[in-house]
């Protein structure tokens, strides 16, 4: 057991009180703490806004209450749910870790620090979070906000992306993990981060810590943390064909691995749009010969390593050829009475969005 001393007790004492006043208690997931529950909570919550998350949180809970639910379910419908949360691979790893539990734990969650990290998605700080605020034992923590709290509080200048920096971080916020009220310490670290140790324009005066904090003694709260350089993010560009057959719209879905993995998606080139292009694709893929179409507007969509320049091009289709009707992996998909697949936030905006309303079929 790391040994405590007095600088570490006064964190302590300070954060907890300050918890105790002005923490958050309204969240959905703190309503009812089950492991169930938090788990869910934690995965949404990984690089996601809380704002964000508590609508998708509340949808996927009233449709999968508890973890039998969600093992039965098919992977169309938990991605269903979760798009527009994006970072997809976390959808797919709710649903083998459900089936893993059900199948082989007895519907039980571990409550080891090793264990929960074997389970697809779950590494070192959402099982800490997990052991601590579900089954409140003595664990640790290390997300984005706790991580800025840290590094202002003992004004860590090194790249807060690089390993030696992780490490440190690491061994700081275990060192000041209490051994009582781990539950509450848990979450008072996360609400600090999230209220008052902002990224920008933190609010220092409101911070409980604020006489201890080497970075406002220094004044170095503006400068911290500091990240390693990254490489300017590049610019692709893609096609996507909108086939359109009546009311419904062709649908591809994508492979299991890579980005919008085991969505749909429309048929997509890895190019601006040319005629000479769209027409290649088009008897290639789908025997479609000289195929009139439309250009609809241009979006870009941000990943977090680059950004995608999509350029919607609208087909209208009069017979569906076999090579289309036979393929699988494929569906006709109708915006007005849509399925419940799991389909990218930039393929909602073109199927749905009205400025970028189709046009009728003559």
């Amino acid at each position: 057991m790391i040994r405590v001393n007095s600088t570490d007790h006064l964190f302590q004492t300070l954060i907890l009180n300050w918890f105790d006043s002005h923490g958050r208690t309204h969240l959905p997931w703190q309503q009812d703490k089950t492991p169930y529950r938090v788990w869910i909570s934690e995965i949404m919550l990984q690089q996601t806004q809380v704002n964000t998350v508590i609508p998708y949180f509340n949808r996927f809970l009233q449709r999968f209450p508890d973890l039998i639910s969600l093992a039965k379910a098919s992977e169309d419908e938990v991605l269903h749910l979760w798009a527009g949360l994006g970072y997809y691979s976390r959808a797919r790893n709710l649903l083998r870790t459900a089936q893993i539990l059900v199948d082989q734990l007895d519907s039980r969650f571990p409550q080891t620090l090793a264990a929960l990290q074997q389970l697809p998605g779950i590494g070192q700080s959402t099982a800490g979070a997990i052991l601590a605020i579900a089954f409140n034992q003595v664990a640790t923590i290390l997300d984005g906000n706790v991580k800025r709290v840290l590094t202002r509080f003992y004004a860590i200048t090194e790249a807060i992306n690089d390993k030696t920096t992780e490490k440190k971080l690491w061994e700081r916020a275990k060192q000041l993990t209490p051994n009582e009220r781990v539950a509450d310490y848990t979450q008072a670290m996360m609400d600090l981060g999230a209220t008052v140790c902002l990224r920008t324009q933190p609010v220092c005066q409101q911070c409980p810590v604020i006489k201890q904090c080497a970075a406002y003694q220094q004044d170095l709260v503006n400068e911290l943390p500091t990240k390693r350089a990254k490489s300017r993010i590049p610019i692709r560009t893609a096609t996507f064909l909108v086939l359109k057959k009546n009311d419904a719209i062709l649908l591809q879905k994508r492979p299991p691995i890579g980005i919008w993995g085991g969505l749909w998606s429309l048929p997509e080139l890895a190019s601006k749009p040319s005629h000479k292009a769209i027409q290649l694709f088009c008897r290639k893929h789908f025997q479609l010969s000289e195929v009139e179409y439309v250009s609809l507007k241009s979006f870009r969509h941000t990943f977090s390593h680059y950004h995608l320049d999509i350029f919607p091009v609208l087909i209208e289709i009069k017979k569906i050829p076999a090579k289309i009707m036979e393929a699988a992996q494929q569906i006709w998909y109708n915006p007005n009475h849509p399925q419940s697949i799991g389909l990218p936030k930039p393929i909602q905006v073109i199927l749905h969005d009205t400025s970028y309303s189709l046009p009728q079929t003559k």
